[in-house]
């Protein structure tokens, strides 16, 4: 098994703990609000919601696969990280074993955050990742990121 590791970095006028409610904690309900073509929704398959829970997302019609199932590693919600790990689904494919994220927010001198995201694609035997999968993850990613910063900034008081 071998590890891929990637890192990036966005950036955001929201303060982070606005963000973190948003984004993280009530994703579940937001995300489908706001893109149900890219996500229908999601439901717990085991646990209460907290560090341990397992879900599985279900992906709108524009989504190019049908679910994921997720794993929830950590919450600190003092530091705004987040970490989970996809375990099941057909984004995953043949090739991988999990894929593993951390999500971190860190406020900036002007009120905004910078969102520091890390994978880590666990492969199977000498499988390896090809840049291109990775780079359209990341932009997925990047259009959902924005959907939600315009969703805040058009509802500013709405997760404060």
């Amino acid at each position: 098994m071998g590890v891929f590791t990637y890192e990036t970095e966005f950036t955001s006028v929201i303060p982070p703990a606005r963000l973190f409610k948003s984004f993280i904690l009530d994703a579940d309900n937001l995300i489908p609000k706001i893109a149900p073509q890219a996500v229908k929704g999601s439901e717990i398959v085991e646990g209460d919601g907290g560090v341990g829970t397992i879900k599985k997302i279900t992906f709108g019609e524009g989504s190019h696969y049908s679910s994921v199932t997720h794993k929830i590693d950590g919450i600190d919600k003092d530091n705004f990280v987040y970490n989970y790990s996809l375990i099941e689904g057909d984004a995953i494919g043949d090739k991988i074993e999990k894929i593993s994220y951390e999500t971190k927010l860190v406020a900036t001198s002007d009120g905004g955050s910078v969102i520091k995201s890390t994978s880590n694609y666990y492969t199977k035997g000498d499988a390896e990742i090809k840049e291109e999968h990775v780079k359209a993850g990341k932009e997925k990613a990047s259009h959902l990121f924005k959907l939600v910063e315009d969703y805040l900034l058009a509802n500013p008081n709405e997760y404060c």
